[in-house]
């Protein structure tokens, strides 16, 4: 599969390294860039307003000659969700399955995204002539059929990237992992390994989906009323346990939210989903049929479904609210910062009388590989070297020691740092500098409009308030003619701290004072000694740093 020598070959991650999602990896091969997946992240709880986080691709635009293609793994938002910020930048073909291009094609649009896209349907029997390499791939199993590994054929050897994955041996024919062939391009030679690190922490192996599909149906045949399912849109294979237990206890199924109606659709029509046009009917409905017989399938914004469950326990949905009888099973797992969230809301349905199916019964368990299935990967693949991605860095670090557990030695295995350039030349690893990484916060319709200064005053609004000087002054004697005029938000209650801001007030019109009396009158000068001065005074007297913002006006 070789077509001629390569001469260089090098690695970075702009993203999913150190962090939980936002994958985006580049394989330099001569002067050729092939970019593997392009996805989001979801704001931690520090980057308060944001919706969505994508990688910084600055590197990519200043070389956007050199990028050849992306290659897309599978339909997961963490996989698929800046392909418009790519496709945005530059004009560049977009190899993926078939499923995962129509689930790409549909982000795109709601992303608002009409430029030109040049999608490329492969499957895993695919090979992509490109001038310096070809590319091939590999079937995995995940959560979403049509997933596979993607295979950089270089002189060198193989750089492959497994996507996520894991080995459920009770895996259905549309999961089914190609196992063969991943052995065979392990005897073929595999240069360089870049392997889903997500649940190297768990030993053993993965739970298999045939218990998920069995506790499914239990729960089901139990439930004496209406059942309302969560999961996760983009989780195909558990939507097919939901409509196969709905199926076995003859129940009607309603699907609610835009995200999960829009991947459903698409799994549908494409196949992907085995359901009875019989067994669906719009929420509208519910009404007409006993509680017995409904099962209601939902989400939330962005594909997360208990947001939308706080607002059925607080009878503040627009369709669906939640009864005393009901049966909730939230068939999705917690992710990094919605713990508390998910607890408060599991409480918050137990005290509105539903029965709560989460935790341990085991209605989800993870779509990636445990302990014993990256050992197998790594052993099937029998890389000269491993790089551990997609994962946070203690998982990479895990990662990294069940691959001396395989026999790699210390020199063969390196963890990538977001934006390091590392290069493999003479049969070691050898690093070579950094390119831009960083984060591009998207929110609204602004992208990358919101950076460290604006969040950095977010949260000091949301931890002391701010407070607003109002003073207009003469234009040629600059004395005050109305104000000082105090505005406090979220930092006290004013009818309860009236002298605190009557001696707020005087402080103002003081520095005013002064600053009017010397000889120059500098209005930067002025605004910065109401701020100092006024910042002193105040957390003297209430050990708080509101955000001061002066407003000096002239007439």
């Amino acid at each position: 599969m070789i077509k001629k020598q390569n001469n260089s070959i090098k690695l970075i991650a702009l993203g999913g390294v150190g962090e939980n999602g936002k994958n985006m990896y580049l394989v330099e091969v001569d002067k050729d860039i092939f970019i593997i997946d392009a996805g989001l992240m979801f704001p931690e709880d520090e980057m308060l307003g944001i919706d969505i986080v994508i990688p910084d691709i600055s590197y990519l635009v200043e070389n956007k000659e050199r990028v050849k293609a992306v290659f897309l793994t599978h339909g997961h938002e963490d996989h698929i969700g800046a392909l418009f910020y790519i496709l945005g930048k530059m004009n560049v073909p977009v190899y993926g399955t078939r499923l995962t291009l129509a689930l790409a094609s549909a982000k795109l649009k709601e992303q608002d995204y009409y430029g030109p896209a040049n999608m490329i349907e492969i499957h895993s029997d695919s090979i992509v002539d490109m001038d310096s390499v070809e590319v091939s791939f590999f079937r995995t199993n995940h959560s979403i059929p049509d997933s596979v590994g993607v295979c950089i054929h270089t002189s060198a050897g193989a750089i492959v990237y497994t996507g996520d994955f894991k080995f459920d041996q009770s895996a259905t024919d549309l999961y089914k992992p190609e196992i063969g062939k991943m052995a065979r391009i392990g005897e073929q030679g595999v240069l360089c390994l870049l392997s889903d690190s997500t649940e190297a922490e768990k030993p053993g192996y993965t739970t298999s989906e045939a218990t998920v599909a069995r506790e499914m149906s239990n729960s089901f045949y139990n439930a004496p009323a209406r059942i309302i399912a969560a999961c996760f849109a983009s989780d195909i294979n558990r939507i097919q346990h939901i409509f196969d237990a709905a199926k076995e206890t003859k129940r009607k199924v309603a699907v609610v939210g835009k995200s999960l109606e829009r991947v459903f659709h698409i799994a549908l029509d494409l196949g992907y989903l085995k359901v009875e046009d019989k067994c669906i009917i719009p929420i509208s409905e519910i009404n007409k049929f006993q509680d017995n017989q409904i099962v209601i399938l939902m989400t939330g914004n962005q594909g997360e479904p208990i947001e939308g469950l706080q607002k059925m326990a607080k009878q503040t949905h627009k369709q669906v609210n939640i009864q005393p009888s009901d049966t909730v099973i939230i068939a999705g797992s917690s992710y990094k910062g919605n713990e508390l969230f998910i607890t408060k809301t599991v409480d918050m349905l137990f005290r509105v009388g539903a029965n709560v199916i989460f935790g341990r019964r085991m209605v989800h368990v993870s779509s990636h590989g445990s302990q014993e299935e990256l050992k197998f990967m790594i052993n099937l693949m029998n890389p000269k070297f491993f790089i551990p991605v997609h994962g946070e860095y203690r998982m990479l670090q895990a990662h990294s020691k069940l691959a001396k557990e395989c026999g790699l030695l210390e020199d063969q295995i390196y963890i990538l740092d977001r934006g390091e350039v590392l290069e493999i030349e003479d049969n070691k690893f050898s690093p070579g500098g950094k390119v831009p990484s960083g984060n591009v916060l998207i929110d609204g319709i602004g992208v990358g409009d919101v950076g460290n200064i604006v969040l950095r005053d977010r949260k000091l609004l949301s931890q002391d308030g701010i407070l607003i000087v109002v003073v207009t002054l003469t234009k040629h004697e600059k004395k005050i003619i109305s104000g000082p005029e105090i505005i406090s938000r979220g930092f006290v209650y004013v009818r309860e701290s009236e002298k605190l801001m009557d001696d707020s007030t005087k402080l103002v019109r003081e520095i005013v004072e002064k600053n009017r009396l010397k000889g120059t009158f500098d209005w930067s000068s002025l605004k910065q000694d109401i701020r100092d001065d006024l910042n002193r005074y105040l957390y003297e007297k209430t050990k708080r740093r509101p955000m001061i913002l002066p407003i000096i006006m002239e007439v």
